[in-house]
């Protein structure tokens, strides 16, 4: 599940590591910044800039971007449920655990590439790679 980088050996590493740990906090800075609604573009431009350079940032910027269009869907088909009176409730169920899902899984996530780890996110739509 988890692959580890070879870790220590340049400051170019150290440097992929920092810019994989943002790369993971990204989805929440721009879910804030956003209120939501455009937390895949900071790990899209991670992703675009750092595609063909560190596989470490590359992979990060791709599970955050993936997982991030994941909860977007899993939203609307909340918003979907919330139109019935009957499955309103579960609507809000289902948005607070996209809501601490999209705190508490980039968390774990950023502290994994500190440790130069490959993150797999869960339950994720593989869209980008």
């Amino acid at each position: 599940m988890n692959e580890t980088y070879a870790p220590h050996q340049t400051s170019h590493q150290s440097t992929d590591r920092t810019w994989a740990i943002l790369c993971h906090l990204s989805l929440i800075i721009s879910a804030v910044l956003s209120l939501g609604m455009l937390a895949f573009v900071g790990p899209l431009i991670f992703w675009f800039i750092y595609k063909d350079k560190s596989d470490l940032v590359r992979n990060a910027a791709a599970g955050s971007f993936n997982f991030a269009v994941t909860l977007a869907l899993a939203s609307m088909v909340a918003s979907i449920l919330a139109f019935t009176v009957i499955l309103l409730p579960a609507a809000w169920i289902i948005w607070a655990v996209i809501y601490i899902v999209s705190i508490v899984i980039p968390i774990i996530a950023a502290m994994a590439a500190s440790r130069y780890q490959k993150y797999r996110y869960p339950l994720t739509l593989p869209l980008l790679r």
